[in-house]
This record gives structure tokens, C-alpha cells and sequence, in this order.
């Protein structure tokens, strides 16, 4: 059975941002780990924005947290 992961960071958006879900529910629309950290927050769930990146509650689709915009991707 795979573990499952109640956040959700999608890949970045073609206009830059990437979306974050909390159990299915968008939380808005993130442009940096301090803009995740602030959703789950919100959310009840408080990861502190130095640890938010190697969080085994989040599943960072796609790419790492390294990646927001619309950088080139390889």
C-alpha cells in the first residue's frame, strides 16, 4: 500500500506558483517554502518553515521545493 502524504505541493504552474493541498482542500497558491510553511499553518498543521522542505508529511510533485516559478526545467 503506498504511504500517503496529507499535503500536496503540485508542480509549478507555467505562470509560476505552485498549488498546496491539505487532504484534497487548495490551500492557496504557493510561491516559496515560507508561503507553504504559512498555508499548513493555517491549516492546524505547523511545520516550521526550516523544516517544511524535508517534511515527510509533504509530497512535492513533480520537483523538489527548490522550484517555484518559471525557471527552466529539465
Amino acid at each position: 500500500m503506498p504511504e500517503l502524504h496529507p499535503v500536496v505541493v503540485s508542480p509549478p504552474s507555467a505562470a509560476g506558483g505552485r498549488r498546496v493541498r491539505v487532504n484534497g482542500e487548495s490551500l492557496g497558491l504557493a510561491h516559496s517554502l515560507e508561503d507553504v510553511s504559512e498555508f499548513l499553518r493555517r491549516a492546524g498543521l505547523d511545520i516550521d518553515p526550516v523544516t517544511v522542505a524535508v517534511s515527510p508529511l509533504i509530497d512535492w510533485c513533480g520537483v523538489g521545493p527548490e522550484q517555484w516559478g518559471t525557471e527552466t526545467r529539465e
